[in-house]
C-alpha cells in the first residue's frame, strides 16, 4: 500500500486510529529519529467547526489540507509548528494531526533539540515532537511524505492492547458539539500521550508485548 491508498478511500477517523503503533520517521540529513505514533487527532473538514477549514475556509495558509492525501499540511501557532497529513481526495480538506509520538530512533539529539527535556516531555504534543525533530519552519508542507524527509512506515505496526477515542484538546467551547466529539485517539496507557496521568500509565506502555 502507497501513501495515496492509505490516507483516502476510507473515513479520516479509520485513518487517525490506524495510524495508531505506526513508526514516524525524520531523516535530518545526518541521521534518522523516529518514534511510534501514539496519539493522533482527526478533523472532518468544512463541517468541523475545529478544523482549519471549517465552512470551507481556504487560503495560502491552509492549503496543505485541500492536497490529495498523503501530503502534509504543516502549520504554526506562536512558535511551535505542527505535523498534520492530508486524507481523502484532493479539494476534500480533511486531516489527521499526528500529536505524540514514542521516540524509539535518535534520541539523544531529540533531547538536545527539546533543550535538556526528557523523557515524556521530550514527544508528548504535537509541538514537541517537531521541535524534538529539530523542525522550525513550514518548509515541508503542501509536499507529498515521498517526496519530503518524513516517512509513516506502512508495512509493519506495534500491536496495541487497546485504542482510547477522546475529545479533542483545545477546543473552543463554544460548540459544544464539535468540542465534545471523539476524535483523539490514543494508545491507552502509553506514557507518552500529552495528557495522560500517572496512574493511568501501563508498564506495558499499551502495547500487546506477547
Amino acid at each position: 500500500m502507497n501513501y495515496s491508498e492509505f490516507f483516502t478511500n476510507r473515513p479520516t477517523e479509520e485513518i487517525a486510529q490506524d495510524l495508531l503503533g505506526r513508526t514516524l520517521s525524520f531523516d535530518n540529513g545526518q541521521e534518522t529519529l523516529a518514534g511510534t505514533i501514539v496519539e493522533t487527532e482527526a478533523y472532518l473538514g468544512p463541517k468541523d467547526r475545529a478544523a482549519h477549514s471549517y465552512n470551507g475556509r481556504r487560503s495560502q495558509a491552509n492549503e496543505g489540507l485541500y492536497c490529495p492525501g498523503g501530503h502534509l499540511y504543516i502549520y504554526s501557532q506562536r512558535q511551535y509548528f505542527f505535523f498534520d497529513v492530508a486524507t481523502q481526495e484532493k479539494d476534500n480538506p480533511q486531516g489527521v494531526l499526528v500529536r505524540a509520538i514514542e521516540p524509539t530512533a535518535g534520541l539523544t539529539t531529540m533531547i538536545k533539540n527539546r533543550n535538556g527535556k526528557n523523557g515524556a516531555l521530550v514527544t508528548n504534543g504535537p509541538g514537541k515532537l517537531m521541535q524534538a525533530f529539530g523542525i522550525h519552519s513550514r518548509k515541508w508542507d503542501l509536499a507529498s511524505l515521498e517526496e519530503s524527509p518524513f516517512t509513516i512506515d506502512l508495512t509493519s505496526k506495534r500491536p496495541i492492547e487497546k485504542i482510547l477515542a477522546l475529545p479533542r484538546v483545545g477546543i473552543n467551547q463554544s460548540d459544544p458539539e464539535w468540542a465534545n466529539k471523539k476524535l483523539r485517539y490514543i494508545v491507552a496507557g502509553n506514557p507518552f500521550i500529552s495528557d495522560i496521568k500517572k496512574k493511568e500509565i501501563k508498564t506495558s506502555h499499551g502495547f500487546d508485548k506477547s
